[in-house]
């Protein structure tokens, strides 16, 4: 997940407040349990998000009635599990959730590694109801936890800012939906040895009063897809946004659907089916001549990452503000193909805008034509701008759906 906010330089509007017929009004109105509508917009008050697709959930404690809704939830097919910022850290969330515990009954705190960022928190259990579904007792992050104030060193040295404020984040909550069940599965369920229990990259960690050190945490103890704990609808999902004018809009309306083939409104139809490989849960990208073998469709990134061969046509922006986005001289028109670990095979046309010139439009909060590049190098990022205007689909591995071997991505 790769994040851009804006809010230092724009005042937070809205299709709310500025009525203007570029808010996007082309996609489905759901009418089904399994469907909930979004909007891409500002996010939370003073966010100044850009590029996000914001829906509401409700959090509730276990078996109660003891619940709240949050609003401002980020929906994220590049992660894994629901994560939502505590009100002690500027969030909405007040509750008070039941710790998961370990073997040993010590709770269990998670550092959680984005591209560009890292966060900390509580693991509780909660039962999550999106739209009208509802996945019960699954492990979830409470980030910025009053009960875990101390972030072990090995979690701050992970490489990112910490991202444990509504201010850091942007959003009050985020909806991870990739295509995998747990948040690592057997990889963190191996315990790491005495040397390396405070060491960067641990994800779990065991509280007990004398502090967090890096644990095993089984699978299902992780925090969950919420998608699949879900009693129906539970082997992926499908994200129907409206299109948008070049240049952008004030705001654009989206639909997340559980479920892929498990109710009329949620068939592949006539989508590319692009299987990944279930290690790195990527596929290749072919562009400029280079292909790029761990790219993926990512719903909580901001714009397209990827490595230009050249930079004469696609020029990072001059510059510190936007300078990690590219800025042409005019709006290129470019394309790339998609290939599945089958062999299956998409071409994908798009265009990459001057980044600074888009931004400086402060009535526009959603673009289809914001790059930039990719880092590290080698993959491909098809970010929010992907998705305007398409039926994309997520599988989830393991869970049988139609189009083949799971997982895969289609569209």
């Amino acid at each position: 997940m790769h994040t851009l906010k804006t809010g230092a330089i724009r005042s937070v509007l809205s299709c709310a407040l500025v009525l203007s017929a570029s808010c996007g009004n082309d996609a489905p109105t759901p009418s089904a349990p399994n469907a909930v509508t979004g909007s891409i917009n500002a996010g939370p008050p003073s966010a100044g998000y850009v590029n996000g697709f914001f829906i509401s959930i409700t959090v509730c404690v276990p078996g109660g009635t003891d619940c709240q809704n949050i609003d401002g939830v980020l929906v994220d097919t590049g992660s894994i599990g629901v994560r939502v910022l505590s009100a002690s850290a500027g969030g909405e969330l007040s509750l008070t959730l039941p710790h998961e515990t370990d073997a040993g009954g010590d709770p269990i705190a998670e550092c959680n590694a984005f591209v560009d960022s890292y966060t900390w928190g509580s693991v509780d259990l909660a039962d999550v109801t999106i739209g009208g579904e509802k996945a019960r007792s699954i492990p979830i992050q409470v980030i910025g936890d009053p009960s875990f104030p101390n972030v072990p060193t090995s979690c701050s040295a992970t490489g990112g800012p910490s991202a444990d404020t509504l201010a850091l984040l942007g959003a009050n909550a985020i909806l991870g939906v990739g295509p995998i069940p747990e948040d690592c599965g057997g990889s963190c369920a191996q315990s790491p040895t005495a040397a390396v229990t405070d060491n960067p990259g641990n994800v779990y960690y065991a509280c007990p009063s004398s502090g967090c050190i890096g644990a095993a945490v089984g699978a299902s103890a992780q925090v969950q897809n919420p998608v699949s704990m879900l009693p129906t609808d539970n082997n992926g999902v499908m994200i129907d946004l409206s299109s948008i004018p070049a240049g952008g809009a004030a705001n654009a309306t989206g639909t997340l659907v559980f479920g892929i083939g498990t109710q009329e409104n949620n068939g592949l139809g006539s989508a590319t089916v692009l299987p990944i490989d279930p290690n790195t849960l990527t596929f290749t990208t072919a562009y400029s001549g280079k292909e790029y073998p761990l790219s993926l469709i990512d719903s909580g990134s901001n714009g397209l990452y990827f490595l230009d061969s050249t930079t004469t046509n696609l020029p990072l922006c001059p510059g510190s503000q936007f300078d990690s986005y590219y800025c042409p001289s005019a709006t290129e028109s470019l394309s790339a193909t998609n290939l599945g670990v089958n062999g299956a095979s998409s071409a994908v046309s798009f265009t990459v805008a001057d980044a600074t010139a888009l931004f400086e439009n402060q009535y526009a909060y959603a673009f289809d034509d914001v790059g930039g590049p990719s880092s590290g190098g080698e993959y491909f990022d098809w970010g929010l701008p992907f998705f305007f205007g398409r039926k994309v689909f997520t599988s989830i591995e393991g869970a049988g759906a139609p189009g083949g071997s799971t997982p895969y991505f289609a569209y």
